[in-house]
């Protein structure tokens, strides 16, 4: 029989369909009648009748027609919203999926799994679970391990030892003995009380750590909502009270035993997953702007040789500007820093972050500081430096493109200067983007505020650094999604001549989404359906078998010479009068 989940004023309620060919419409009076037989005051109506309203879906808000069948309209078991008339919105409900979440009409389990062993999960494998694309288990060695850890705390509970956060309270109350009757009861008042993070959620509230003692408050709402409290989101439902989310996928709250509450939410989960998403994304961006800068070049008519011995090629300019002529240096930096910071990402995300540790092989908990988050946050404030540069460097590329005394093109890139303005505020997002990315990349990890009655005196502000490391590489995406469709405005100018096969696919991935820009138009959707090419790494994809081809080649493009190039064995050559030069290619 199916069942559908119903939010009416603030009110969660499970209604059971006997006859699929029911309406939306039976749907929301039954929601209604339902919703009244629960107010002493039948919530302020007089009958079901009376009451005037619309249904939509939680996810995604989709309005429903209320002379549509249930089994038509709706999935069994899906999430929906009745909205009587003159009603605002109930300040608890929050409808939409969480920021970043891409959601889909129809919601499938993924079939495959990641096991996690403690060892080899990777950055790729988080974000890829963060998409919903596998399911996870724990391998038969790492749930052997955990059977033995848990008989460790059992011991200690049974023979009544002190232990900090199994038999005692937690922070300044660490000296303060639980009775073992009350045990569970203060790991379930840990998460409760810890849940008191701020802002709107990604998946758990994104404010309220401070980075040390673990990632508390965030993780408490992720516990809080695995013992059937709180809030909760699925793809299947969005956001709804945590106890009918669990119910839609077939889960039980779960019952916590001692240490578990402590377990839960005492590590580095909020700043690393985060932290493993910028690293992805930035691994991602950092690839295309490689790409996008080369097609910069050829539009500027830039040399390659300028990364060699020669400097331009038919032309007068002996040197090109640094942006172009140094991005082997800035751009390089940047793969390098990347790859620092996910070395450092691994290690956490395979790591245990709990207090106390317990080593079952010893048969022992020792209180240590693998909590506390200085590690990613430092490394993600680096992330958020070096990535940083891929903006500042792009837009000095775009100002070129679009100054017509540097670029040789038409100004901001449009014919009928004037009565057209073209790429000029499109520059100017640019800009802004790279100012706020220099605020963004201040080092929260410099900072520290003492806790917990000075008991947690030194702490990472590692959450902020993982956040804002994520909206400094949004912007990095924006600012080089403005540069590509500059680029490749700047092309049209050049035609007929043809860049190099690789490019020109890229200039094709590009047309696919956005045409050229003939006259002034609405901009913003352009620049979102390039960003959305970079995001979902559309551009390597197309490059990228060229640059595969390359590599394995080591063939590099026959150009004819320049006569500008100059080395010190042509000079050789023309002034050689029988003397000894052997010596002249040395420096």
């Amino acid at each position: 029989m199916p069942r559908y989940t119903v939010h009416v004023r603030g009110e969660w309620l499970a209604v059971p369909c006997l006859n699929g060919a029911n309406t939306v419409g039976w749907l929301g009076r039954e929601a209604v009648r339902r919703y009244m037989k629960n107010k002493p005051d039948n919530g302020g109506f007089t009958s079901v009748e009376e009451v005037k309203f619309y249904v939509r879906r939680c996810k995604g808000l989709g309005l429903l027609d209320l002379d549509d069948t249930v089994e038509d309209a709706l999935e069994d078991n899906e999430f929906v919203e009745v909205v009587i008339e003159g009603d605002i919105m109930s300040p608890d409900f929050i409808p939409s999926q969480p920021e970043g979440v891409h959601l889909y009409s129809k919601y499938r389990e993924p079939e495959q799994y990641i096991s996690l062993d403690g060892n080899s999960l990777t950055t790729e494998d988080l974000v890829s679970l963060g998409k919903g694309l596998y399911k996870i288990k724990l391998t038969p060695e790492a749930e052997a391990k955990v059977k033995r850890s848990r008989e460790v705390i059992e011991r200690i509970v049974k023979e009544q030892t002190v232990v900090y956060g199994i038999t005692t309270g937690f922070g300044k109350f660490a000296r303060t003995v639980i009775p073992n009757s009350k045990l569970m009861e203060l790991q379930v008042n840990l998460v409760r009380s810890h849940s008191a993070g701020n802002k709107k959620p990604l998946v758990v509230m994104l404010k309220g750590t401070v980075g040390a003692s673990g990632d508390l408050a965030p993780l408490s709402h992720l516990a809080l909502g695995l013992i059937g409290e709180g809030k909760m989101w699925s793809p299947k439902s969005g956001w709804a009270d945590a106890k009918y989310v669990l119910e839609a996928h077939g889960l039980r709250p779960i019952t916590l035993k001692p240490k578990e509450g402590l377990a839960l939410i005492n590590g580095t989960q909020m700043i690393t997953s985060l932290g493993c998403e910028a690293v992805e994304r930035a691994s991602a961006i950092a690839r295309q702007a490689d790409i996008v800068a080369a097609l910069t070049l050829e539009v500027l008519k830039g040399t390659t040789k300028a990364f060699d011995t020669e400097s331009h090629r038919f032309c007068d300019r002996v040197q090109d500007a640094y942006t172009m002529r140094c991005c082997p240096q800035v751009h390089g930096v940047v793969n390098d820093t990347i790859a620092f910071v996910k070395d450092i990402m691994m290690t956490e995300i395979n790591s245990a972050t709990d207090n106390p540790m317990v080593f079952a092989e010893r048969a022992e908990t020792i209180s240590g500081g693998n909590f506390h988050g200085e590690y990613p946050a430092k490394a993600l404030d680096y992330l958020a430096i070096g990535v940083h540069e891929l903006a500042a460097i792009s837009e000095r590329r775009i100002e070129r493109l679009c100054n017509p005394s540097l670029s040789e093109l038409p100004a901001f890139l449009v014919t009928e200067g004037g009565l057209n303005s073209g790429f000029m505020i499109a520059h100017c997002t640019a800009a802004a983007l790279v100012s706020e990315n220099k605020a963004l990349c201040h080092p929260s990890s410099v900072d520290s505020l003492s806790t917990s009655a000075a008991t947690e005196d030194h702490v990472s502000m590692g959450g902020w650094s993982a956040r804002k490391a994520l909206r400094v590489i949004e912007h990095v995406e924006q600012v080089l999604a403005i540069e590509l469709l500059a680029a490749c405005q700047g092309i049209e100018f050049l035609r007929p001549l043809r860049t190099t096969t690789p490019l020109e696919k890229v200039y094709d991935l590009v047309r696919s989404v956005v045409r050229p820009w003939m006259k002034d138009r609405f901009m913003a959707p352009d620049i979102e359906a390039a960003h959305r090419l970079l995001v979902e790494q559309k551009v390597w994809e197309v490059a990228k078998p060229y640059i595969e081809k390359y590599r394995r080649e080591h063939i590099p493009e026959s150009r004819p010479g320049s006569p500008t190039a100059f080395s010190l064995g042509s000079l050789g050559k023309k002034t050689h009068t029988g003397h000894d030069h052997s010596h002249q290619n040395e420096l």
